[in-house]
């Protein structure tokens, strides 16, 4: 497909692309030095004049997710170039981009990764009708007959498909419904970080840039939210030279593509994305030249603007008065006509969902708190609280959690407005509202952590501990229902603006825009570098309508029907020793609590990362995994080509084509009896080493509401026996600490239909497991058996409990044990997790796992081995790490 394209793509052609986004970025980089100049004088003005605004109550973290790893697991990815599916382990690291790698193995071995994808300006689509709706939209007339077949097919009901209107296309696919949930939680985290990318810490540049974009953009008469202002600055001046160099192309190209109409859309893609990379690099090069000129003359400007202050901001006084005289009437009668009449309307279709997502916001929080004091109450030690606490820490950052909050915000609809006043979408004002959300969860759980920990050395025992707990619960959500007033009212005036402004601005285009040049000559010369006519003359538009806007939003708050403050209503120093607490600095609580931990190579830290999210695990089909060995031998080489002849006595491979897998399915699905190496999961299996004891950390689902742990394959490193039969109903969560010795019941890992297990708990089993009744067993939980012989009813074991079994005497009756609780028994229980673990008897033969990807002899550390584990399920508090 390479040679297709660069037919199309000549010399010639590639010299008209240059030439054409040559010419947009110098009319674009024009607009950027008259913007930066007014930026600079706003940015003095405004740090000489202090804020008068309203001050936030909660405290700000500044580095929240400083070596934390989003989420990490496995799915299957769709490869163009030889038009075969192949599993791929993904990692989202703290900057949300999405490195692949070709397996987990190749991660923890720091091999470069297959692809890294910058998700900003993408959709995630769940439906393949969908993206070849797209796909048929992007090149008019280029549409596949019925019957044929379409360009993308997926093995799976569970497809994951990134869309962009001029990048290249990622395909993805999982095995079942959760997991696709899941995914598409965490690849819409990746959009909506992604998007945001122009620092908003920066009072200078990034005002400039914007403004940049809007004045452009305008000067081709295109007013109106733009759905492409997002990602970098690189990225938003790609998609503005793209938005005129791609309609012309389709013209001059589109015709002359060949081939049935699947291959000439395929060949549409990957044109576009070849010609959005050739834009991309050119356009990095120019900003940055129109960057470091601007930054070179900021020092002698901001002298000036210094020096001329009361000059600047009276010239600026008088030229906007001649200009309000002019505009003013004539935008009132505008605003009264055509604007007026739909403020409310526009503010109630914005205010219902907003409000709900940030109700949604307090309720998690609350529950996340409350389920933690109700747990340490009744297991009580601050090796809990601590556990706890690192994981409420990054609850604003936890996709899934925070996904019934997000989802509040699919509701606004503006219907009739949003084509009156030219809004092309919603997604603009959605994703703000979702990034305000995140921003406040993350403040109201840094400022819960900060208090609590100032109290916790004044504390004496458990009862103190959870009091403190409830009565700064109390103190952060009053804290938070001002500060989520706030920016909630804040974000309704910006998006009634954003809406308005551009409309008012077009309609009284034809009347007054031509008028503006005359008053050019009322701005001193020495000063025309701060002020612009175009600007002061939007500035008067703006004080047309804005009298209106703070009026609409004031009555909505008088009437307190979405949980507003009036403006009234103001919180002065309520906590005045708060913000001296230190504002941003971090809090560890592992390593203030736990102790400092020794020194590990980086290879381990890697492994060890903590991950916001838990693994999933579900029981809707299984795939084996493929080896690719040779792919690990040679990281840079091209995809490994299937055998003609395999050897029979290989493991299996993950079978390429949608026939194949699906076949595999099918054999699954009717239980013939197919051994498989390895299982789809949304993560791989990989031995970990703490001491002398082998942890066997599987971050990936199982199928089955209790699966069965087969015998292993050879060369898989783990040793597995003919699993008992499983506890009837039985809820353990996902990745629980279950130690295994010898072959056990097979235990859930994770959340299916029929089992509420919580996330990220590690499992390792000590002896076979007679059946027992149901017992809801919680995430995070460290659970050794020693072989209970008799059936106890039901007990529900909260989250995160440490519940050492050591065979009970006879059925106790049920009784409720809370979240966290330590339970121990009479008998002595079997090895902790990470303790080191005794050699075997005499006798018994010393097990050398094995790489399951290369087979290569793993000797366990300090020459002792330990017993054989069957492969568990860790659901990883403790995940992987890289640098993006």
């Amino acid at each position: 497909m390479g040679d297709v394209v660069s037919t199309h793509l000549d010399e010639g052609r590639r010299q008209h692309i240059a030439e054409k986004t040559g010419k947009v970025l110098g009319e674009f980089c024009r607009c950027y030095k008259e913007q930066y100049g007014v930026a600079l004088f706003n940015s003095v003005r405004y740090e000489i004049e202090g804020n008068g605004g309203p001050q936030a109550q909660l405290l700000h973290r500044k580095v929240p997710l400083d070596d934390h790893v989003i989420y990490s697991g496995n799915l299957f990815q769709y490869i163009e170039e030889n038009k075969k599916w192949r599993n791929r382990f993904c990692v989202v690291p703290h900057n949300y981009g999405l490195v692949l790698y070709e397996n987990k193995l190749a991660y923890e071995r720091d091999l470069p990764p297959r692809v890294l994808v910058n998700s900003a300006g993408y959709k995630i689509l769940t439906s393949v009708d969908q993206y070849l709706e797209l796909v048929n939209s992007s090149l008019p007339g280029v549409t596949p007959k019925s019957g044929h077949s379409p360009i993308l097919k997926c093995p799976t009901d569970f497809p994951l498909i990134l869309w962009h209107p001029y990048a290249r296309h990622y395909y993805f696919c999982v095995m079942t419904g959760k997991e696709q949930e899941k995914w598409r939680a965490v690849f819409q985290d990746c959009v909506r970080h992604c998007n945001n990318g122009i620092s908003e810490d920066s009072k200078v540049e990034a005002p400039a840039f914007t403004d940049a974009v809007r004045m452009y953009r305008q000067s081709k008469e295109q007013y109106g939210t733009w759905d492409m202002l997002c990602g970098n600055e690189t990225q938003v001046l790609s998609n503005l030279v793209m938005e005129e160099l791609l309609p012309e192309l389709r013209t001059t190209i589109g015709p002359r593509l060949k081939g049935k109409a699947q291959e000439r859309q395929r060949t549409w893609i990957q044109i576009s994305d070849a010609v959005y990379r050739m834009v991309s690099e050119q356009t990095k090069a120019q900003y940055d030249a129109a960057m470091a000129k601007c930054e070179q003359e900021r020092p002698q400007m901001e002298s000036t603007i210094r020096t001329d202050m009361d000059q600047i901001i009276t010239s600026k006084e008088h030229l906007a008065s001649k200009i309000r005289a002019f505009v003013l009437p004539k935008a009132e009668v505008c605003v009264r006509n055509h604007v007026q009449p739909y403020i409310s309307s526009i503010l109630e279709a914005l205010m219902t969902p907003t409000s709900q997502g940030f109700a949604e916001v307090r309720e998690v929080f609350f529950k996340e708190v409350t389920d933690m004091n109700m747990n340490i109450v009744n297991e009580g030690g601050l090796e809990k609280l601590v556990e706890y606490m690192e994981k409420l820490s990054r609850l604003a950052f936890h996709p899934v959690k925070m996904q019934s909050c997000y989802e509040k915000m699919d509701q606004l609809k503006l219907e009739g407005l949003q084509q009156r006043f030219d809004v092309s979408s919603t997604s603009v004002f959605k994703q703000r509202a979702q990034i305000h959300m995140r921003q406040q969860m993350d403040d109201a759980v840094y400022t819960f952590e900060t208090l609590l920990h100032q109290e916790l050395g004044k504390l004496q025992g458990k009862d103190d501990l959870c009091k403190s707990i409830q009565r700064i619960l109390e103190r952060v959500l009053k804290k938070y229902d001002y500060d989520s007033s706030t920016v909630r009212k804040k974000f309704f005036r910006e998006a009634l603006l954003q809406i308005t402004i551009p409309f008012l601005l077009k309609k009284l285009a034809p009347t007054c825009k031509g008028e503006l040049a005359k008053f050019q000559e009322l701005i001193f010369e020495d000063f025309a570098s701060f002020i612009l006519v175009e600007n002061t003359y939007e500035e008067v538009v703006l004080q047309s309508v804005m009298k209106d806007i703070m009026q609409a939003v004031k009555e909505a708050a008088v009437q307190r029907k979405h949980n507003l403050y009036r403006d009234s209503m103001v919180m002065h120093n309520s906590d005045p020793n708060l913000h001296l607490l230190g504002e941003g600095i971090p809090i560890d609580w592992g390593e203030e609590y736990s102790g400092q931990p020794e020194a590990e190579p980086d290879a381990d830290k890697r492994r060890r990362a903590k991950q916001v999210v838990s693994v999933i695990q579900d029981d809707e089909g299984v795939l084996p995994y493929e080896v690719g060995a040779e792919a690990l031998l040679q990281p840079s080489s091209p995809e490994p080509q299937e055998p003609e002849e395999p050897d029979p006595g290989a493991p299996p491979s993950s079978p390429d084509g949608v026939e194949e897998i699906r076949e595999a399915l099918a054999k699954e699905s009717l239980g013939d009896g197919v051994k498989v190496e390895e299982r789809l999961t949304n993560g791989t299996d990989a031995m970990r080493e703490s001491g002398a004891t082998k942890e066997v950390v599987a971050a990936g689902s199982v199928p089955g509401d209790v699966p069965p742990q087969g015998p292993a394959s050879e060369g898989d490193g783990v040793h597995r026996a003919t699993p008992a039969s499983p506890a009837p109903g039985a809820e353990v969560p996902s990745g629980a600490g279950v130690q295994h010795a010898a072959p056990a019941s097979p235990m859930l890992a994770s959340p299916v239909p029929r089992a509420d297990v919580p996330s990220g708990a590690s499992m390792q089993h000590a002896a076979p497991a007679s059946p027992k009744p149901r017992a809801d067993v919680p995430s995070e939980a460290k659970v050794p058996h020693a072989t209970p012989p008799s059936p106890a009813p039901r007990a529900d074991v909260p989250s995160e409990a440490k519940v050492p079994h050591a065979t009970p005497p006879s059925p106790a009756p049920r009784a409720d044990v809370p979240s966290e609780a330590k339970v121990t028994h009479a008998t002595p229980p079997s090895p902790a997790p990470r303790a080191k673990t005794p050699s075997p008897s005499t006798g018994t033969a010393c097990h050398q796992p094995s790489d399951k990807e290369t087979g290569e002899k793993v000797a366990p550390p300090g020459g002792e081995c330990s017993p054989p584990q069957p492969t568990g399920t860790t659901e990883s508090s403790e995940g992987v790490q890289t640098e993006f």
